[in-house]
């Protein structure tokens, strides 16, 4: 079946090794934006390959016409999916999902590994799996928080016939 069959990727996301540069070229080359920043993130009931994951991280969205940027600034020491992995290639897709039981196991079925899992708000819950080896392989899978389809479409209105001021606008 193949982790395709969870959905369309929406988002590309990297882990660049100088934040405020990429926004910057994200911004002013690539004219997408605006960004909007969510400082210090932690899982709830997070896990790292199995064991407690206290990776606390920031991350900025934008959108490019339909398709979502993330970029992600690791705010601590704790062992994590981004600490080593900072440049400027493809860190990860995500998927979006309705049911995270059903495409963890599609994940797992073809040969996927869980490498993070937790809870993302009060009602959401996320996947990160590691389908093979180099940059871009690790696919985000997210059961939407209430509350986050709403943001998502409030961050791409804003994308739309944006000029270019307040590049990055913190939430929160």
């Amino acid at each position: 079946m193949g982790i395709s069959a969870i959905g369309p990727v929406m988002q590309f996301a990297f882990v660049p090794k100088d934040f405020d540069a990429a926004v910057k070229h994200w911004t002013e080359t690539m004219g997408v934006g605006p960004f909007y920043l969510l400082e210090n993130n932690l899982l709830g009931e997070g896990k790292y390959l199995g064991e407690p994951y206290h990776c606390v991280f920031s991350i900025a969205i934008a959108y490019w016409g339909d398709m979502q940027i993330e970029l992600v600034r690791q705010e601590n020491d704790a062992p994590s999916i981004y600490r080593g992995r900072e440049g400027e290639a493809l860190h990860h897709t995500c998927i979006l999902t309705d049911d995270i039981e059903k495409a963890r196991k599609i994940a797992e079925d073809s040969g996927a590994t869980v490498l993070v899992e937790g809870k993302v708000g009060e009602d959401g819950h996320v996947l990160y799996v590691d389908t093979g080896a180099g940059p871009g392989t690790i696919v985000e899978i997210l059961q939407s928080a209430s509350g986050t389809d709403g943001l998502f479409a409030m961050i791409k209105a804003a994308s739309v016939g944006w000029d270019g001021t307040d590049p990055l606008r913190k939430l929160g």
